[in-house]
């Protein structure tokens, strides 16, 4: 069979708005939106908003017409010269540290929530993966990302009769996407090949391009493949482990063969989450074989340049394979990097199981939770892959996740923002400045813009409703109800998202006579919009969703709660822009992050959250309201029973009385002040600009320098550093802490200094590559430490004959009952962190 495709057929007048159809830019640029809504306002929003298949299916006659529309001709100008600019910019964002010329990240992740018109995103970590690289692409920091093209990508939501969750999977037309099929210069499609247990498995790519930034997408699913290999890519956190292992090795393996393919050979690897960790394994046998080096050598280049970014907290959400499955997809593979399959299951094992979490930590010299809370979390979860190391000092950090959002914002807040803020808050939104101009919004024309945007909100969810009960052959009598749900002008609040159980979906309705009285009273009206999906294989989660569908068909809740089905990106707009408060009500400490209230902020919305995520640092009084104090519980019961009352008493004390709470003018100006205030504090920090300097600035930018040092002069340093390495570990079982002096430990003065002298037996290894620290703190009742504080001593004298005379001083700033120990860690500059090599001496 011959196969070809056909392609929209554009006039020559019209050739500039076909190249703006393929980069999807247009999500964050509402001016080019603009324009491809006046080719066909209709089909646009029946095509998902996809500008390629609004061409497509538009009729020759409507192009033709608008190549004599001098209105359109000129409008498509305008906005293709700022599309132009755009592209060509070359600034680049630069921060204080030493940054390597001319180096490229690669961004790896399973999912990517970048349109609605692109389906291959199931939630919050693709959304946070699209934002990124927006946020990337603004800042022309030099990203190349690598995902999965998924045929069928995630599931479409739909609720049947009983309030289950049923789902369908709609196939991605990738030939009507803004995807392009990358081919060599003979035009043939550009692949790669795997080998999946004996089986060589062929990998073409699509690339999309986002802003200026590429992403290429990875598909299995060509002819020359068997079936089964086909559907490697059909969809998005479907099927068995063995799926997923084989979703995996083509992402992490295949991704980097496709680039290098490409000819594109980053520096830097970024894994956001474990799904591409065998990428690393990948790196190190490129390494090999372009650089003849040892697998041990080539695996320090990939450890000190590359990043993981670790999300769950929860088990459900990590991959974990059996071993036997782990060793019959890579008993080829390891013979090819020289190392055993003992080794290999080393690297990952945890529990007796291959945890491709563990495989990216120790594969990882920079390693962040999406969260200051995550982060705490994270190094208590994975403190076991370290020996002989408390957890506080675990070298996982944090970067708290943020929004891009010129992609979230409505149009009409963003054109108040232009008025009063200037450009300065789309270019620069991480400016404090910046966002303090929010002040000089008058009360009136902030509100009024919210208030058209509630009111959208409401009329959307109208529309929804009665497709959900058309679809379901509801009655006539149901139908006319739903063009009145709803009041406009009511207290709207919002909850979506993914309907896990620790989310507690439901919390909001323990009480529901209290719950009620709260939405039912006529002169302070409170309504509620829900959304979200439950994973397929989730059967509590999708119980969650039919306890509220059944709970909200009650009379007394039938005109202000709604359920909204397939909650997508569109529908996330329309929520974050119209509702007055986002709730969220997670079990603390299990949010890794959290960013659709982050989106709400910038609408001119608030929050209303339990102390979990973002909202850990993004809470203050003023800026939206806290669900407890931050407690933690170990009886779940009580603690649903102490946080659903709470939320009813916030809201009767103090969120509808501040929202009612209005002057002759009918505006709630204690709430306006609170929206201004969220919006000033909170606006400059929760976003991707400022997560993306962060990422650039602490790690990118040291992990390019780091690769660059060590593969230069074929790999001097790198292979330096591992026969160190290897010295050090086989001299270390020799080293001793032979005694600590430290005088009189009784009632020490305070604002005084305690002087510790520690003589140490270092045999072989060299007093320049050791560190000597005293690990001090405060002691609470039991004797175990609140907090450390680490001081480094100096070395005093080599005493001779392998011993070393170390001394520090611990300062004593304030009473108390005090505690110290000496730890003894390895040392060379060329290690990002000490604690890599997983060698200790304790007193």
């Amino acid at each position: 069979m011959q196969i070809f495709n056909v392609v929209p057929s554009l006039p020559e007048e019209l050739k500039q708005l076909g190249e703006m159809a393929y980069n999807l830019s247009f999500t964050w640029h509402p001016e080019s939106v603009k324009l491809f809504q006046r080719v066909d306002r209709n089909l646009w929003d029946e095509s998902r908003h996809n500008p390629v298949l609004l061409l497509g299916r538009v009729s020759q006659e409507r192009l033709n017409e608008l190549t004599h529309d001098e209105g359109f001709i000129t409008q498509m100008d305008t906005v293709y010269i700022d599309y132009f600019r755009y592209m060509n910019k070359k600034e680049y964002y630069k921060s204080n540290a030493e940054a390597p010329k001319d180096y490229k990240i690669a961004y790896f992740s399973m999912e990517y929530g970048v349109a609605d018109c692109a389906s291959i995103y199931s939630g919050g970590m693709g959304v946070l993966s699209g934002d990124h690289l927006k946020s990337a692409s603004d800042l022309n920091i030099p990203i190349v990302a690598v995902g999965l093209a998924y045929q069928k990508g995630y599931f479409h939501q739909y609720l049947d009769s009983q309030g289950w969750q049923r789902e369908n999977y709609p196939e991605n037309d990738f030939n009507n996407m803004p995807l392009r099929l990358i081919r060599d210069e003979k035009s043939k499609p550009v692949t790669v090949t795997v080998d999946l247990k004996g089986e060589r498995v062929t990998i073409r790519v699509w690339k999309m391009q986002v802003g200026r930034i590429t992403l290429y997408l990875l598909d299995t699913n060509m002819l020359n493949n068997s079936h089964d290999a086909r559907l490697i890519t059909s969809q998005l956190y479907a099927g068995d482990s063995e799926m997923r292992i084989r979703q995996e090795i083509v992402l992490g393996i295949g991704g980097v063969r496709v680039l290098k393919t490409l000819d594109i050979i980053p520096e830097v690897f970024h894994m956001n989450e474990g799904h591409s960790a065998f990428a690393c394994l990948e790196r190190i046998r490129m390494l090999m074989e372009d650089r003849g080096l040892s697998f041990d050598q080539a695996q320090q280049i990939v450890w000190s340049s590359s990043v993981f970014t670790t999300h769950t907290t929860v088990a459900a959400g990590i991959d974990r394979f059996d071993t036997k499955l782990v060793a019959a997809y890579f008993g080829d593979y390891v013979k090819k990097i020289g190392i055993s399959l003992d080794y290999l299951m080393s690297l990952g094992m945890q529990n007796s199981n291959f945890c491709m979490a563990v495989l990216a930590i120790r594969m990882a010299a920079y390693i962040n939770g999406v969260s200051a809370l995550n982060g705490v979390v994270s190094r208590k979860l994975w403190a076991g892959v370290w020996k002989g190391i408390e957890p506080v000092d675990v070298p996982i950090t944090s970067v708290t996740n943020g929004i891009h959002i010129p992609s979230w914002i409505s149009a009409e807040m963003a054109s108040l923002f232009d008025r009063y803020l200037g450009p300065r808050w789309i270019e620069d939104p991480d400016n404090e400045k910046v966002w303090e101009r929010v002040e000089n919004i008058p009360d009136g024309e902030l509100w009024r813009t919210h208030e058209r945007r509630r009111e959208r909100l409401v009329a959307f969810a109208r529309k929804r409703l009665h497709e959900q009960l058309t679809r379901r052959g509801a009655w006539q009598s149901d139908l006319d109800k739903a063009a009145t749900v709803l009041n406009p002008n009511a207290l709207t609040i919002g909850f979506a998202r993914r309907f896990a159980t620790y989310k507690r979906g439901n919390l909001i309705f323990r009480d529901l006579e209290r719950l009620a009285r709260i939405l039912g009273n006529p002169k302070r009206p409170v309504q509620l919009i829900f959304a979200g999906k439950a994973h397929p294989h989730d059967q509590q989660g999708k119980q969650v969703i039919q306890h509220i569908v059944q709970t909200i068909r009650d009379e007394r809740f039938r005109g202000n709660v709604v359920f909204l089905e397939d909650y997508d990106i569109n529908m996330a707009r329309y929520l974050v822009q119209g509702v007055d408060l986002w709730l969220n009500n997670p079990r603390r400490p299990q949010e890794a992050s959290g960013t659709s209230g982050m989106k709400v902020i910038a609408n001119g919305g608030l929050n209303f959250s339990t102390i979990d995520g973002w909202w850990v640092e993004g809470y203050q009084p003023g800026v939206g309201w806290a669900i407890g104090e931050g407690e933690d519980y170990e009886d779940e019961a009580y603690q649903d029973m102490v946080e659903g009352n709470a939320i009813y008493n916030t809201l009767e004390k103090q969120i509808v009385p501040i929202f009612y709470d209005r002057a002759s003018d009918n505006m709630p100006a204690r709430w306006i002040a609170m929206m201004k205030k969220a919006m000033k504090i909170l606006c400059p920090f929760f976003n991707t600009h400022r997560m993306l300097i962060e990422y650039t600035s602490r790690f990118y930018e040291k992990a390019g320098k780091d690769y660059k040092k060590l593969v230069k002069d074929d790999g001097k340093l790198v292979r330096e550093l591992v026969e160190w390495e290897e010295m050090m570990e086989q001299a270390w079982d020799d080293l001793r802490i032979l005694e600590v002096e430290s005088g009189k430990l009784q009632d020490v003065p305070a604002h005084s200094a305690l002087k510790v002298k520690i003589t140490v037996f270092l045999g072989r290894i060299s007093q320049k590559h050791v560190t000597v620290d005293l690990y001090c703190g405060e002691l609470d009742s039991s004797g175990e430490m609140k907090e450390r504080e680490i001081v480094r001593t100096n070395h005093a004298k080599d005493l001779g004959n392998g011993k070393h005379l170390f001394v520090g001083e611990i300062p004593c700033s304030r009473t108390g009952k005090f505690g110290f120990k000496v730890r003894i860690l390895p040392y060379n500059p060329s290690l990002v962190n000490s604690h890599s090599m997983n060698l200790y001496a304790w007193e």
